[in-house]
C-alpha cells in the first residue's frame, strides 16, 4: 500500500502537555478524521507535520520523503487549511486568483472559478463583507485548486451551517475519487465524518486511544441503554466502557454480534461518532 502521509511514534514534550508516539498512516486515496477534545493534542500534529513546530522524537513522511526536507514541487503539492490562516479582508476573490498564479506553477483558475460559480461567491466584494462560512469556502478552494495530493485540515467545517457543511463534503470526496488524493482533517464536528471518513483516529490528552476504520465502527461497534435492573446482568467482560446518565446505564461494545448472541432480547444500535467519544472518555 503507498501512503502520501506516514507519522512514526511522534512525540512532543511540553511541560504540562505531552503527545505520545502518535503513529498515523494515511493511503493514496482515503480520507482519515482525527477526532478529540480542545487541547488533545490534534493541532500539535497538524503543526509538527507541517513543520510549523519542533518535535522531540519520530519521524514524519510526505509522499514516501522525510517532511523537513520536501523541494518546493513537494510543498506545493500539500494543501493547508489552518484555523488563524488567511488573506488580507480588503482582497477579493479576483485578487486571491491572481496572488496564487504567481504563488503556484500548478494553479487551476478554470477550477478555481468553476467552484466559486458553484458556491455562489462574488467576485468583487471584499472579504471583510463576507461570512465567516464563505471566507471558509475560500480558503478550502485555495488549498485544492492548487491541484495537491495531500490536504491536511485543521477544523475546516467550523463556522458552516449544514448546507455549507455538504458543499465542502462534496467537494473533499470529489478531491479522493481519482484514487491519489488524500486527506488528513481534525474536527469537533464529528458528523461531518460520518459520511466522509474512511478511518477515524480519536486521540486524548496526547494519546491516541481508537484508531479503527469507520466501517467497523458502522457494523461491529454498539450501544446499548438499559435500565438498573438490566445493566447489573450484564458482565463486565462483555462491554468497553459503562456510562451513567440520569436513570439509564449505555453500555459500548466492540462486537455487536457476539453481544446479541449472548443477550438477544436486548437492543443494540450503531454509535455516533459524538457517543463513541463520549464513552471513551467518559465511561468507566
Amino acid at each position: 500500500m503507498e501512503y502520501n502521509l506516514e507519522i512514526i511514534n511522534l512525540t512532543k514534550n511540553y511541560q504540562d502537555f505531552h503527545l505520545e508516539q502518535i503513529n498515523i498512516k494515511l493511503p493514496k486515496g482515503k480520507i482519515i478524521g482525527l477526532i478529540g477534545e480542545n487541547g488533545s493534542g490534534k493541532t500539535t500534529t497538524i503543526k509538527s507535520i507541517l513543520n510549523l513546530m519542533a518535535y522531540d522524537k519520530g519521524s514524519i513522511k510526505i509522499f514516501g520523503k522525510d517532511s523537513r526536507f520536501l523541494t518546493k514541487k513537494e510543498r506545493e503539492e500539500i494543501g493547508v487549511v489552518l484555523d488563524d490562516s488567511f488573506f488580507s479582508p480588503i482582497l477579493n476573490v479576483n485578487d486571491i486568483n491572481k496572488l496564487m498564479k504567481d504563488f503556484y506553477s500548478n494553479w487551476n483558475e478554470k477550477l478555481y472559478y468553476d467552484t466559486i460559480k458553484k458556491f455562489k461567491i462574488p467576485c468583487n466584494k471584499p472579504l471583510k463583507e463576507f461570512s465567516s462560512g464563505m471566507k471558509m469556502k475560500i480558503k478550502v478552494l485555495c488549498a485544492i485548486a492548487h491541484e495537491p495530493k495531500l490536504l491536511i485540515l485543521d477544523e475546516p467545517t467550523n463556522g458552516l451551517d449544514p448546507i455549507f457543511r455538504y458543499d465542502i463534503i462534496e467537494l473533499f470526496n470529489d478531491f479522493v475519487s481519482n484514487g491519489e488524493n488524500s486527506i488528513l482533517m481534525t474536527t469537533h464536528i464529528t458528523s461531518d465524518l460520518e459520511h466522509l471518513a474512511d478511518e477515524v483516529i480519536f486521540i486524548d490528552e496526547g494519546n491516541i486511544i481508537l484508531d479503527v476504520p469507520k466501517e467497523k465502527i458502522d457494523n461491529e461497534y454498539g450501544i446499548i441503554e438499559l435500565l438498573e435492573d438490566n445493566f447489573t446482568k450484564v458482565d463486565k467482560q462483555d462491554y468497553i466502557k459503562s456510562l451513567k446518565y440520569k436513570n439509564e446505564y449505555y453500555i459500548l461494545v466492540n462486537s455487536k454480534d457476539e453481544f446479541q448472541k449472548k443477550y438477544p432480547k436486548l437492543e443494540i444500535r450503531k454509535p455516533t461518532l459524538e457517543e463513541l467519544m463520549l464513552m471513551l472518555v467518559k465511561g468507566e
